[in-house]
């Protein structure tokens, strides 16, 4: 191991580049759908130890000193990243004709830019080195720093965070409801980067103590939680969740729509299944109805006859504000509605943080005169909604709804029991077909009722629909690609440890003592070399 760890320190130049983007790459499998965790204890220290091994200009300034430190952080992203998102460019072959261009802008752009934000943690983390346990918090440290500012920078992408490889399982899943996804994330990094102090022989015990504790602490944590007497019940809601697998190369083809609202009617008809009621809520996917209702009030009014009494369905729509589509000031928001059973729309909320380039162009004018479009999302450009609110379902059960990406931002998905006890995510991930974006986007809906304590609805076009409860566990899903309706009975009961408020404290806590553990030990080893 010495041997090892010696020769990735002395690694230089393209070698050195190489390794970590491979280690980078190597991380990947710690997320969904492989969920082999195991690789990130490879990774890590490989990554300790090439950081181990930067050396910059003596006698240069700050920023020349570091730039070797950014590299090899930059080259680690850009191999975790390119490993971990490479399935984007699906959506751009959805209409190849016309988006196939701007693959590469998508496949190596998006990993290019991302792989900044693990420069910086590279970079910040080499400020407060040391050569013992002081460099593992400090890498932990600078990866839950790097990571909370890639939640909202830019309008935020916090997709496959690390520490979402510390939870693939609902067993491990729990500890995030109270330490938050910021401290999960310094957690993860800190633990799989332990194994680096193998080679070191100061603080070699005190690292392996440290790695069966919060191990132990971590999965002894999610036992007594998953074990625990559950939250009183106070109501139960019937549910029905579609999903329709339209396939997208016929979603705006307007000879098919009625078609595609055929399909979706009949799901929602059919019979419940076999020890089930009556679904008093059916939930569609994002976008499902093919058309505005604008333009075709004739669907609502089959809604109404299609829905039973007390009956109510959760649509994914596209929305018009402004006029009819063929006026020029007319507004389209991403949105979801309720419809009673009369046929009448009682409820709308819009999708507020939307995906650039794919539901909207930034610098929209600027950029359309190079020609650059809108890529992916839908024949129209989008608005943002100004605020989310929680819709009231029957039984008395109020529900917040999230569209598409917006569930995997901790930030947004913050609910108090009070106001909403059901979380609801409706999207539309065939742009990605069978790829790993899908499972990956799953997860994450997953860890936010683990982090809320609060069961998940979720319903999308070609997969994952699932239903989940408050811990995290699969009650009911189906593949990807299959067609078809889940019925359940939810139990609707508050589970959160803590509140976000304080699960936002913790996680910054967490994160601040890491940075005072590694600015604690380099100023002691700058005192002993002194």
């Amino acid at each position: 191991m010495e041997r090892l760890a010696g020769r990735i320190i002395l690694l230089w130049g393209w070698r050195r580049a190489l390794v970590a983007f491979l280690a980078g790459a190597l991380a990947v499998l710690g997320q969904a759908p492989y969920d082999f965790f195991a690789a990130c204890f490879i990774s890590f220290p490989l990554l300790v130890w090439l950081l181990d091994g930067v050396t910059g200009e003596a006698s240069g300034s700050l920023l020349r000193r570091l730039r070797p430190a950014f590299a090899v952080g930059w080259w680690f992203g850009f191999g975790y990243f390119l490993a971990g998102l490479w399935w984007i460019g699906s959506a751009l072959l959805v209409e190849a004709d016309s988006f196939a261009w701007a693959l590469p802008f998508a496949v190596v752009g998006i990993p290019f830019a991302l792989a900044f934000f693990y420069g910086f943690a590279a970079t910040v983390a080499r400020l407060l080195w040391s050569s013992d346990i002081g460099r593992i918090a400090a890498l932990a440290f600078a990866f839950a720093l790097a990571e909370w500012l890639r939640g909202f920078l830019f309008t935020g992408f916090p997709w496959n965070a690390i520490g979402y490889a510390a939870m693939p399982v609902p067993l491990l899943m729990q500890s995030v409801s109270v330490t938050g996804m910021v401290g999960m994330n310094a957690f993860a990094v800190f633990v799989f980067s332990l194994p680096a102090l193998l080679v070191a022989r100061r603080h070699l015990r005190l690292g392996a103590a440290l790695l069966v504790v919060l191990v132990a602490a971590h999965a002894g944590f999610g036992y007594v939680r998953l074990h625990a007497p559950a939250a009183p019940v106070t109501r139960t809601l019937d549910v029905r969740i579609v999903q329709p697998a339209v396939d997208l190369s016929e979603k705006w083809d307007a000879s098919v729509r009625d078609r595609i609202f055929a399909t979706l009617m009949g799901l929602s008809a059919a019979a419940p299944e076999a020890g089930h009621q009556k679904p008093q809520l059916i939930l569609w996917p994002e976008t499902s109805v093919p058309f505005l209702f604008t333009e075709r009030p004739d669907a609502l009014t089959a809604l109404g006859d299609m829905l039973g009494d007390g009956q109510m369905l959760i649509a994914g729509v596209v929305r018009e504000e402004g006029g009819s589509a063929a006026t020029a000031d007319s507004r389209y928001y991403n949105s979801v509605v309720a419809i009673n059973d009369k046929g009448e729309i009682t409820d709308a909320v819009d999708k507020v943080h939307l995906v650039p380039f794919g539901e909207y162009l930034p610098f929209a004018d600027l950029l359309n005169r190079f020609g650059i479009e809108q890529l992916v999302a839908g024949p129209v450009n989008f608005a943002a909604g100004n605020e989310r609110h929680a819709i009231a379902l029957p039984g008395g059960v109020r529900a917040l709804p999230f569209i598409c990406y917006e569930v995997i931002f901790p930030s947004l998905v913050v609910i108090d029991a009070t106001s909403a006890q059901l979380i609801v995510n409706v999207t539309n991930d065939a742009w990605f077909g069978d790829t790993p974006g899908p499972y990956q986007h799953f997860r994450q809906a997953q860890i936010r009722a683990v982090e809320n304590g609060l069961p998940l609805l979720r319903a999308a076009n070609n997969g994952i629909s699932a239903v989940v409860d408050p811990h995290g566990n699969i009650v009911d899903a189906l593949a990807i690609n299959a067609r078809g309706a889940i019925d359940a009975r939810v139990p609707i009961s508050a589970q959160a440890v803590v509140s976000a408020g304080q699960r936002r404290i913790n996680g910054m806590l967490i994160m601040f003592l890491f940075a005072v553990a590694a600015c604690v030990l380099n100023v002691r080893q700058r005192l002993r070399v002194n």
